[in-house]
């Protein structure tokens, strides 16, 4: 059944580009590893297929799913997250553009823009995201192509007013993009909101099993869509076969499983708020958080993502990261299992020294779909070995 923009978001997931194979009837679409196709005669080729950096049936798909899920009306998938950050970049960027970036990016993010396309020409200024007088004033300071914010932001779970965001940027002649990777698009879809591109880990919720790596990015403009799609196609950072795949199978369940990582999000972060040896829980579904109205309005529901701070500083972190069993320690997030990680030294190493700094007495939890007491109680032994 071919999908509607009309139908349900979970409907979506499961039937956007996967009509059943017509010849055998397979409901589950053939994984396609050609590396290459038969022309009938001299550029006669069949359904656009010529050689797999330029096209493949199965990564086709995934991005006919990926745009249906965001709203949006092209998609395109790359083999990591930060190679779709890398080729946006690139083909909507040049020489003396600028980009006006959270000061609580990604690590990698700002790895990326500051220490490789740094050398490119591409300048970038941090800002306080929640502070709109200083965004705007740093976008009309700059020659400022993208305004890029994260909401909720990767570790410290700000939540960014993005309907805000792009008046500022398109006053400016910039365009907006929105990394949606920690909300998904089953919890929040920016360009319903104003936002201009959308860029994903697809590694994190989308794939939501930690077994493959990927990136997306989805545009609901045509001519944006033609310089991504070049850039694609032309440095060739494409998703493998199987990576598709895996990417595919794991969007179906995308929105059963945001609904069990809300739940287990918002039960951790209730039980954080109430331990003695908290300083602080950074989490956009408490209603102390100071988003929480906004993630209200923007948000679906709240995610499974939790931030937390020790009042006994580093030490606790680190004693609490190496103490758990159900939590494991471990980079990235989005999975099945829960996961948790200590940004200063993992995720988030490259920006120690910088404002883009994360707290060292911060862990970032990943709650996955485990049962929410035994989340706890995992948590709970740990707490016991801080001294």
């Amino acid at each position: 059944m071919p999908a509607s923009e009309n139908q349900g978001f979970n409907t979506r997931a499961v039937h956007a580009g996967q009509d059943f194979e017509p010849r055998t009837g397979a409901v589950v679409p053939p994984l396609h590893f050609s590396s290459t196709y038969a022309q009938d005669g001299i550029g006669g080729l069949r359904s656009g297929y010529e050689y797999g950096r330029g096209g493949n049936p199965t990564r086709d798909a995934l991005q006919e799913q990926l745009a249906a899920l965001e709203l949006g009306t092209h998609a395109y998938s790359f083999s990591s997250g930060l190679a779709a950050e890398d080729a946006l970049i690139r083909a909507l960027t040049r020489p003396g553009d600028h980009i006006v970036l959270g000061n609580d990016a990604y690590g990698g993010t700002y790895r990326l823009i500051s220490r490789v396309l740094g050398d490119w020409g591409i300048g970038n200024t941090p800002v306080d995201m929640a502070n709109l007088d200083r965004v705007r004033h740093a976008v009309e300071a700059h020659k400022t192509r993208f305004v890029w914010v994260e909401t909720p932001s990767n570790p410290l779970m700000k939540i960014t007013d993005i309907v805000a965001l792009a008046d500022i940027a398109h006053d400016a002649g910039a365009l907006l993009v929105v990394d949606n990777t920690f909300a998904s698009p089953y919890l929040q879809n920016p360009l319903a909101l104003g936002a201009d591109v959308v860029v994903h880990s697809t590694t994190k919720y989308i794939g939501g099993h930690s077994d493959v790596v990927g990136g997306a990015v989805v545009v609901k403009d045509a001519e944006l869509a033609e310089k991504i799609g070049f850039v694609q196609f032309a440095v060739g950072a494409v998703s493998g076969p199987m990576d598709a795949f895996l990417t595919t199978r794991g969007l179906k369940t995308l929105g059963v499983r945001m609904d069990r990582h809300s739940e287990n999000g918002q039960a951790v972060a209730e039980w954080l708020l109430e331990r003695p040896e908290v300083e602080a829980v950074l989490y956009p579904g408490l209603p102390n958080h100071p988003g929480h109205e906004l993630a209200k309005r923007q948000m679906r529901k709240f995610g499974g993502m939790v931030s937390v701070q020790f009042k006994g500083g580093e030490a606790a972190a680190r004693k609490v990261a190496e103490s758990t069993s159900v939590f494991t320690l471990a980079e990235s997030l989005g999975g099945i299992e829960s996961l948790m990680n200590y940004p200063s030294e993992m995720t988030h190493a490259s920006v120690k020294g910088t404002e883009l700094a994360v707290p060292v007495n911060l862990l970032r939890l990943s709650c996955g779909i485990e049962d929410a007491e035994d989340l706890i109680a995992d948590l709970d032994r740990a707490f016991s070995n801080i001294s």
